[in-house]
């Protein structure tokens, strides 16, 4: 390419096919890596995911990964720069770190995955534990990308049809479209449509719609803030969500003014939480389990947001309960969930277990066999 040179490193284990492609300057200098799904800031690539290694298991693809790094990846220079496919927030990996690009040397030093004395039995481990559910999309997302998409320009075409409220619902049940609200949790809690979903884009926006809306063509509408509608379609279009509607028109203001019925959440503070949690209270605690297991509130029971609709049945129906996550993003998307499957009797604690932490509610770092 010009002066420089790409030069193909073919990498298993994340996939079989997966590669990274290494930089070289004209003098011939190894410069940097654009390193994909094998190798993320903090973490590296998730082996259970292989649409075409069905006849293999995701510790023999593990065990590939880890001679990918070592034969392929850990050989070069400290000085070359890691441009990783995903950073976090994303699906294919565990624990990334928030940084998009570090140095191979220091990676080598923070990422537990290059430790040089790691065996390949410990790597294989390590990298298969507390791997959760692939997103319902993921599978779907690999034939859409074998058989083609639709043009980003036809996405937001549709996409960016605005609605008055009346038009709003008459598309919402003649569609039978989902309405996705993605302000900020303070602001769906205190107003939304009914039986909406609050999933907001200031937080891992597309992580969890994949891994809550299973169907990539399902139809949605959207509830946005002004001038974040197309930021919206753009990106559900970018993991196959192509099926967006259009949006509501002026927003919450417009749906207000048009005599509409709206619904609230009731919520908290952590103060409050701990002047009102007793031993019989319920509340339950919608972070990962490995989040749980290391810390939550004695009585609390855990269910992780991706395993909520499945877990629906367990659910207090009748005494008021309360919900809670890490910072007050997940608890407010359980919330949404919970309401549009008609559940009201629950109030959500503002701040989450961040929030908690710093009360005098007791709390324990001992595994509880109510975690679901």
């Amino acid at each position: 390419v010009g002066d420089v040179k790409i030069k193909v490193l073919h990498t298993p284990g994340h996939t079989m096919e997966s590669s990274i492609y290494l930089l070289i300057d004209e003098s011939g200098k190894e410069h940097a890596i654009f390193s994909g799904d094998t190798l993320f800031l903090g973490d590296v690539g998730r082996p259970d995911l292989a649409q075409k290694a069905a006849d293999m298991t995701q510790e023999q693809l593990a065990g590939h990964l880890y001679d990918s790094l070592r034969n392929k990846v850990m050989p070069l220079s400290d000085e070359i720069t890691v441009y990783p496919g995903h950073g976090a927030g994303s699906a294919c990996g565990k624990n990334m770190m928030k940084e998009t690009v570090d140095s191979l040397g220091n990676q080598k030093k923070t990422n537990y995955a290059l430790r040089a004395d790691i065996t390949k039995e410990e790597f294989v481990k390590e990298v298969t534990d507390g791997l959760l559910p692939p997103p319902a999309y993921f599978p779907l997302n690999v034939k859409l990308n074998k058989e083609g998409y639709e043009s980003i320009d036809e996405v937001l075409e549709q996409g960016m049809k605005a609605y008055e409220p009346v038009d709003f619902v008459r598309v919402v049940q003649e569609q039978e479209a989902i309405v996705l609200d993605v302000r900020t949790p303070a602001e769906f809690a205190s107003s939304h449509v009914p039986a909406s979903i609050s999933i907001g884009l200031a937080g891992d926006f597309a992580p969890w719609v994949g891994a809550l809306i299973a169907d990539i063509k399902q139809p949605i509408l959207i509830v946005a803030p002004e001038g974040q509608e197309e930021e919206t379609v753009t990106r559900l279009a970018r993991i196959g969500f192509d099926n967006a509607l259009g949006f509501l028109k002026g927003g919450l203001a417009a749906w207000k003014s048009a005599g509409l019925e709206v619904d609230t959440v009731s919520s908290i503070t952590a103060v409050e939480f701990e002047q009102q949690f007793n031993e019989g209270s319920i509340a339950y605690d919608v972070r990962r389990e490995s989040e749980y297991l290391s810390e939550h509130v004695i009585g609390a029971k855990n269910i992780p947001l991706a395993n909520l609709n499945a877990n629906m049945s367990v659910i207090e129906q009748e005494d008021t309960f309360y919900i809670h996550c890490a910072g007050g993003y997940r608890s407010m998307i359980a919330a949404s969930i919970l309401k549009a499957r008609g559940y009201h009797n629950f109030v959500d604690v503002q701040g989450g277990y961040n929030a908690i932490k710093e009360t005098a509610v007791r709390k324990t770092d001992f595994v509880c066999p109510s975690t679901l």
